[in-house]
Formats: C-alpha cells, sequence, structure tokens
C-alpha cells in the first residue's frame, strides 16, 4: 500500500493544509489531525482540495516524528494499493443505528473482510453504544473497528469530528480502508494484568449513564478498592497509574480507568460497568519491555510495513510523561516503520470500548 504523510505546525490555516499536503498527488482516502481552533478550517480546505475524496479528521494530541504535540497538523493519505470509503455515525447518545446503512453498503462494495480491512474511526462520546452499532455490520465480515475518543477539546467547547468537510458533534467518523496490496494487522497492547491471587468481584449497582460504579459485592466500590490495597480513598484517583479496575470477560481483561469517587462512596471511570460484571483491581507490568515485544511482534508478522497508526489512552501518555518513557515509545513506534499516533480519551478495538490500552494499526 502507498501511504504519504505530511506535517505543518504553522498556526495559518492555509499554509499549515498546503504544507502538509504538498506530497498528497492522488489520494483513495486521508486522515488528519490537527490543532483543535483549527479544526473548522482545515476540514474545508482538504474537502475543497480534494473533492470527493473520503477524509476523516478531528482535533488531536499526535504523535510524529518522536513528538507530542497538540500543535500540530498531520495529514495521512492513501494512495494506491486500497479502496477507501467515509462516514458518519450521527447521535451517538440517542439513536446511532439510523446510520448503519452507509457503513453496511461500504463494507458490500469494498468486500471488505478480516485482514484485509480496518474501520478506523474518531468518536466523541458513548463509546459503547457506538461499538455494538458498528458491530452489528462489521463483525458479520470480521473486520476490526480501530479508534479513539476525542480528548483534549477546550473548556466551553464541545467535541467534534470531521467528514468529508463537515464537523458534527455526538458523532463518530469513519474511514474504511480494503488493501488490495497486503494485510491490514491490528494489535491492542496492555500493561496491566490480573494478579496472581487476585480478588475477584461483582458489580452489584452502577449507574451506566454516568458510568458509576455504585458498590461492589454490595459494598460502597470506592471502600472495597481502597480496603484491597491498604490506601485512603483520597489517594484512589492518583493510583489508576498503577492499579486500574479490570472488567474480566472469559480469558480476556478490559481495562477500566476510574477518575473520580463520588459523594457516597462510587467510583467515576472512562468505560461503563454493568452490573453482574466480574471486576478485579489489576497490577502494573514491566511496560518498557511490554512495548519491545509489542514492536517485535509487529515487525515479525507484518513482512512489509507502510504505515503505522497508533491510538494510546491519555492515561498511558501522561504516566509516561511522569516515567519519561514517552519518548522511548516514540523512538520504538517509529522504528517499526512510518508511524502517526493519537492520544484519546478512550480506547475503541474490535467489540470493546477500552482504557489505558495502546491500539495499532499495521498496513503492510
Amino acid at each position: 500500500m502507498q501511504i504519504s504523510i505530511g506535517y505543518s505546525k504553522n498556526k495559518n490555516v492555509d499554509t499549515a493544509v498546503a504544507e502538509a499536503t504538498t506530497k498528497i498527488k492522488a489520494a483513495e482516502g486521508i486522515f488528519f489531525q490537527c490543532p483543535f481552533a483549527m479544526l473548522k478550517g482545515v476540514s474545508e480546505q482538504i474537502h475543497a482540495k480534494f473533492p470527493g475524496v473520503p477524509t476523516i479528521g478531528t482535533g488531536a494530541t499526535t504523535y510524529y516524528e518522536g513528538e507530542a504535540s497538540d500543535q500540530i497538523l498531520v495529514v495521512v493519505a492513501f494512495e494506491s494499493g486500497c479502496k477507501v470509503r467515509s462516514g458518519v455515525i450521527r447521535n451517538l447518545s440517542k439513536a446511532p443505528l439510523v446510520d448503519i446503512m452507509p457503513l453496511k453498503k461500504s463494507i458490500s462494495e469494498l468486500g471488505a473482510k478480516g485482514d484485509n480491512a480496518v474501520c478506523l474511526e474518531y468518536c466523541t462520546n458513548d463509546e459503547e453504544r457506538l461499538v455494538s452499532t458498528m458491530n452489528v455490520e462489521l463483525s458479520k465480515e470480521k473486520v476490526a473497528i480501530a479508534g479513539g475518543t476525542v480528548f483534549g477539546t477546550p473548556n466551553g467547547q464541545k467535541s467534534c469530528v470531521c467528514v468529508d468537510g463537515v464537523l458534527y458533534e455526538d458523532a463518530c467518523c469513519w474511514l474504511l480502508v480494503k488493501s488490495t496490496s497486503g494485510k491490514i494487522r491490528t494489535y491492542a497492547e496492555q500493561i496491566y494484568a490480573v494478579p496472581e491471587n487476585a480478588k475477584f468481584h461483582v458489580a452489584t449497582k452502577v449507574n451506566l449513564a454516568t458510568k458509576e460504579l455504585l458498590t461492589l459485592d454490595n459494598r460502597p466500590a470506592a471502600e472495597v478498592y481502597a480496603n484491597e490495597l491498604g490506601i485512603s480513598k483520597n489517594q484512589i484517583v492518583d493510583n489508576v497509574f498503577k492499579n486500574p479496575l479490570g472488567r474480566i470477560v472469559g480469558d480476556d481483561v478490559y481495562i477500566i480507568s476510574q477518575y473520580e469517587v463520588g459523594s457516597s462512596g462510587s467510583l467515576r471511570s472512562y468505560k461503563r460497568v454493568c452490573e453482574n460484571d466480574a471486576i478485579c483491581i489489576l497490577e502494573l507490568l514491566d511496560y518498557k519491555q511490554i512495548n519491545e515485544d509489542t514492536c517485535r511482534m509487529i515487525r515479525q508478522e507484518n513482512s512489509h510495513i507502510s504505515f503505522v497508526f497508533s491510538i494510546n489512552c491519555i492515561y498511558r501518555h501522561l504516566f509516561y510523561q511522569q516515567e519519561n518513557f514517552l519518548p522511548q515509545l516514540l523512538r520504538n513506534m517509529s522504528n517499526i516503520g512510518p508511524h502517526v499516533g493519537v492520544v484519546g480519551g478512550g480506547e475503541q478495538y474490535r467489540k470493546q470500548h477500552v482504557n489505558q490500552t495502546m491500539v495499532c494499526v499495521v498496513f503492510e
């Protein structure tokens, strides 16, 4: 697959778009990430410059060439060896299934299946509802979702995503990419695991609307968490880097990031917990070695890497900054192949919305 990447740090929209798209010749599809203040202008300019080319984008903190910045425009163009479609799923908080038919049609038109396709996306909210909606069609052909929740929107503004030059709130933009020249593989990197002698709990009361875990084993969730780790309730939020919660489904673990303790002893998080879910407190592993192993696996499983796109959780991002590991992470990812990343407020991968995970899409 032929992919070009362009970027600009210029604060003028016209100049930034011109600089970031200089190398693009004949794009089949485009996605971009830019400073939040430039989103409307960039989306309109790219759509005008490449009319008819499927395009999605959002404001974001971007990883590119060893740097993490929310003041850079990066434009990724799929130029050959692929077929691409774009679309939007609106009203995530109410009735997103209304917009499923364009995705269904695109899957059929492209012949998207398994490891020859991926559905990239950015969304603003209601991730669990989104993932369930998209998988109504994507799961039939085993096409993976790989995307992130918009994070970093300035206070007082609403998160937006862009599809073909138009901005949407309460929505998801998607880019369905089908390769005609190689495989597309997806990976999820976790740096937390269930402890050897873990205690398993049952979510006995929740508030789905606020993503609030009220009780575990019929006791206030914060009390259970604090007692098990021998810490005070005031330490729970800061302890998320070392001991997030985990939702256990068979052999799979889905990370839940707690960000606030409620007045009644609840735990508010970035991922919904359902009643009767099996929950345990996870432990931090050797994250440096894990990333080396991830990079090694990607190189071994992909004979010729054209491009790597990663979605990294804001909590991992902040933790790696605290540990001075972020520069090494960016070097590791760039050493695999051409790499662009985004910092998300949550990650969507296959059939789940998760926290504190890095999702990677590798294009041969």
